[in-house]
C-alpha cells in the first residue's frame, strides 16, 4: 500500500486482488477507485499472492474472519485452476479417511529407520 498526498486528494495505491463487490462498496462510500480485470494468468498469480496475504493475516489475528477469508481464496484458487469445489471436497475427505485429520494433535518428532 502506497499513500500519496497532494493538495487536492489522497491516493492510496493497493495493487492487490479484492473481492468482487469492493469497487461498488468504495463508490457507495463517496470515494473513487480505479481497477482492472486481470487476465487468467495474472489472476492466478494474484490469487497466490492473496493466499499468502490472507494466511499472514490469519497468523496475526487468528480469528474466524481470517479463516473465512482463507477459505474463500482457497475456493477461488480451486476454480481458477480448473477444479471444482466438489473435487476439492472429495480429495479432502478421501485424505481424511486414509490419513486422518488433525484432531488428535499429534506432532511427529522423528522416524528411526534401519
Amino acid at each position: 500500500m502506497l499513500l500519496l498526498e497532494d493538495k487536492f486528494e489522497k491516493i492510496i495505491i493497493y495493487n492487490k486482488l479484492v473481492r468482487d463487490h469492493i469497487p461498488e462498496i468504495i463508490s457507495a462510500s463517496g470515494k473513487k477507485c480505479t481497477f482492472v480485470v486481470l487476465s487468467d494468468e495474472e489472476y492466478l498469480k494474484m490469487l497466490d499472492a492473496k493466499l499468502d496475504e490472507e494466511l499472514a493475516e490469519y497468523h496475526q489475528d487468528q480469528n474466524i474472519e481470517e479463516l473465512a477469508d482463507l477459505l474463500e481464496v482457497i475456493l477461488a484458487c480451486t476454480i481458477a485452476r480448473g477444479y471444482t469445489v466438489e473435487q476439492l471436497e472429495h480429495i479432502r475427505s478421501a485424505k481424511a479417511l486414509k490419513k486422518g485429520r488433525f484432531e488428535k494433535k499429534i506432532m511427529l518428532k522423528e522416524v528411526l529407520e534401519k
